[in-house]
């Protein structure tokens, strides 16, 4: 995915900066000009105040998630207990049809948590993508100050100089015409599960 990231952002920040090549050359130059350009966009997105406000929440959603599980471990394995004591007392057909549902219980219970864990992982790439659509006009407004064609991942570079990296740059800018953005509700793991609203139809 982040290669994927890599190659989209360099093509769409070249055709924008592509069209107002003349433009920029006619105005102030900066210190340093470069038809080339570097920056890191993992640290971008986490240093921008965009990617802090996305990492907080992402950390939260996964603290309380956690916790959830660990409350709900908890919470079947004194059920298992008391199920296995009662094991000794109780007809031979009634245990197995108990012990059934208490499986199926715990199927069920793994089943809705891992579709959470699922969500909070579409939350953090739907961040990203979000991000990466509002700041792209941002960018491209960057390289045409600097007059230049195109911004390539310097993790994906052997060597380059230092003077053309406009990480820096770009996260001030952001900030300022971006701040934090806002917040997107989690995706519901019940519409991942029923996606067609099937489960609520009585036909």
């Amino acid at each position: 995915m982040g290669r994927h990231w890599s190659a989209l952002l360099a093509l769409a920040l070249a055709l924008v900066a592509g069209a107002s090549v003349a433009t920029a050359q006619e105005a102030d130059a900066p210190a340093v000009q470069s038809p080339i350009l570097t920056l890191d966009q993992d640290r971008l997105f986490a240093e921008t105040l965009w990617g802090q406000r996305a990492e907080a929440r992402i950390e939260a959603a996964s603290a309380e998630l956690a916790a959830e599980n660990r409350r709900i471990e908890a919470e079947l394995t004194a059920e298992e207990k008391a199920l296995t004591e009662k094991r000794a007392t109780m007809p031979a057909e009634e245990f197995r049809v108990a012990a059934d549902a208490f499986d199926a219980k715990v199927t069920e219970i793994r089943r809705a948590q891992d579709q959470k864990a699922r969500a909070i992982g579409q939350l953090q790439e739907a961040e990203r993508q979000r991000f990466y659509t509002a700041a792209l006009p941002v960018m491209g407004e960057v390289l045409r100050s600097r007059g230049a064609v195109a911004v390539l991942d310097s993790r994906a570079i052997f060597l380059a100089a230092d003077v053309i990296d406009i990480t820096g740059e770009m996260i001030a800018r952001i900030d300022t015409a971006l701040g934090a953005g806002a917040d997107v509700p989690l995706p519901d793991p019940a519409e991942e599960a029923d996606p067609a609203g099937v489960a609520g139809d009585g036909n």
